[in-house]
């Protein structure tokens, strides 16, 4: 499983033109499923993104957790970040979970971080085309690889 996490000062997703996800101050998680991720690397990769200390603190240094400053999610799938570059200029998505796999995992994280920021979880729609804004704070960006634990 890989995650993009991008501190923001606030991100959206359409789909249609129409807002289906947004919030504030928080974070932007693009989400991707690979073939041999589980439950195990939800709730490891769930906990990590909960519990990630990036916001600044009162002397502005990265010590504070999405729970410290009641900070929200948007949660957004890509299975693009399963991309093999390798061979070729045509990016293979080979290593990405087919939809019968990954939306079940992608739901699971979904539950997993509304039972921990209840109320400050967005989402986009699984295999939807979707529109995704956002001001990234800092800029700060972190790539995360459940398979590098």
């Amino acid at each position: 499983m890989k995650a993009v996490i991008q501190r923001v000062s606030e991100a959206s997703v359409k789909i249609d033109g129409i807002v289906k996800g947004q919030i504030n101050r928080g974070l932007l998680v693009l989400l991707g499923v690979g073939h041999s991720d589980t439950l195990e690397n939800v709730e490891w990769l769930g906990r990590k993104i909960i519990q990630l200390r990036i916001f600044g603190d009162a002397e502005d240094k990265m010590n504070l957790s999405l729970q410290d400053i009641q900070g929200e999610v948007l949660l957004i799938s890509q299975f693009t970040l399963h991309a093999a570059t390798k061979k070729g200029n045509r990016p293979a998505f080979t290593e990405a979970a087919p939809p019968a796999i990954a939306i079940p995992l992608y739901e699971a994280m979904i539950k997993l971080l509304e039972q921990e920021l209840p109320g400050r979880v967005q989402t986009g729609t699984f295999g939807a085309d979707m529109k995704v804004s956002l001001l990234n704070d800092g800029p700060v960006t972190i790539i995360m690889d459940t398979e590098n634990k």
